[in-house]
């Protein structure tokens, strides 16, 4: 199998012309998209639907070259947007394509899989049931993409429901909480649990529902966790390294200790015989195929000793202030503003931190 990266830019919400027109010269196979990962515009929150918009319209669009039903390919395909591109960000989606390929050279190469668990009740979210579903899937999206070890695996994306007021009182089983924003982080905390079981980076006896959002010892390197209406499960992207796949791509991650640690930054890009001093020049930009961030404000309201106030800001939600800012640092260290920067880290990195990702063409002499 071989695996390939593509970002198209996003001038709205309904903007899917960069991908039809790949589609309409052949160098994208409808039938070969297995994920869209992408930024939109809105503000992120419950009642962002530009989430849901770009994903109608990318699976009418994917349809009509498959001759499949709409729902068909959001049955196959996830499609997993954030919104929110605040400051120097760029609105814009990245599909993951895989085809049939030679076997390569042994080297280990770029290699995906995705899963989805069963529909939640608005009462599964935040439970030990959405954390133990969500460790099953992602080992069948390991198992999918022929990734052996969890060691291999460098990026975990997930995308679970969030849910509105109507839904939030028509639940069947008792709810963790009836704010809808609330609930949203509990649904992205119990996830990133769920990946921290799955891949070992945790005790399984830790990965407990009594953990979230309260032990923030515990975390995934490697998990980011979206929520949002536009689904009613978790859709899982596992993304790693295989001997059993072929192509010029590889991905690594690592950890940002706080929102200024440009240093894990640079530890990232060493691990991928990359240097920024201090930024990245142009050819070394264009081996970027794609970024993956996910940041949060610290809960002390402390960065490195001095106070913020994104907790407390009554007109600015805290994930958009932190968005904002996490996204210049890392975009003027990787000399790129179409990055995928999610705020909402709960489990996601250490507590004021996060993690990232980034998937690069391997250096050509």
């Amino acid at each position: 199998m071989r695996c390939d990266v593509i970002r198209f830019a996003l001038s709205n919400p309904g903007d899917v012309s960069g991908l039809e027109e790949a589609l309409a010269a052949g160098s994208i196979e409808a039938g070969d998209i297995v994920a869209v990962i992408g930024k939109t515009h809105g503000n992120g929150l419950v009642n962002d639907y530009t989430r849901g918009y770009l994903t109608l319209s990318l699976s009418l669009l994917i349809a009509r070259h498959t001759g499949e039903t709409p729902e068909a390919v959001r049955k196959r395909v996830p499609f997993v947007f954030s919104g929110g591109v605040e400051g120097v960000l760029s609105a814009h989606y990245t599909v993951f394509t895989a085809q049939s390929a030679e076997a390569g050279s042994g080297e280990p190469a770029l290699a995906i899989g995705v899963a989805f668990t069963p529909d939640y009740d608005p009462g599964d979210i935040g439970r030990q049931h959405q954390i133990d579903t969500t460790a099953t899937a992602i080992r069948e999206a390991m198992a999918s993409a022929g990734i052996d070890s969890p060691s291999d695996v460098h990026f975990v994306q997930i995308k679970g429901p969030a849910f509105g007021t109507d839904d939030i009182l028509a639940a069947r089983h008792p709810l963790v909480s009836d704010n809808a924003g609330r609930l949203m982080a509990l649904g992205r905390a119990a996830s990133a649990l769920g990946v921290g079981k799955a891949l070992g980076e945790m005790p399984a006896d830790a990965a407990v529902e009594a953990a979230v959002l309260k032990d923030f010892s515990l975390f995934t390197s490697v998990g980011s966790c979206s929520a949002g209406t536009e689904v009613r499960c978790n859709e899982v992207i596992v993304v790693g390294m295989s001997r059993k796949w072929s192509g010029p791509l590889a991905i690594t991650h690592g950890v940002m200790q706080d929102a200024l640690d440009i240093s894990g930054i640079h530890d990232v890009l060493d691990a991928l015989d990359m240097v920024a001093d201090p930024q990245l020049d142009e050819r070394q930009a264009k081996r970027l195929r794609a970024g993956f961030i996910k940041c949060e404000a610290s809960r002390n309201g402390q960065i490195r000793g001095r106070s913020h106030v994104m907790l407390t800001d009554g007109d600015i939600d805290q994930q958009r202030h932190i968005r904002g800012a996490v996204g210049a640092i890392v975009a003027s260290v990787l000399n790129d503003t179409a990055l995928f920067v999610s705020g909402g880290a709960e489990h996601q990195g250490p507590d004021g931190g996060g993690i990232m990702a980034l998937i690069v063409d391997r250096e050509t002499n």
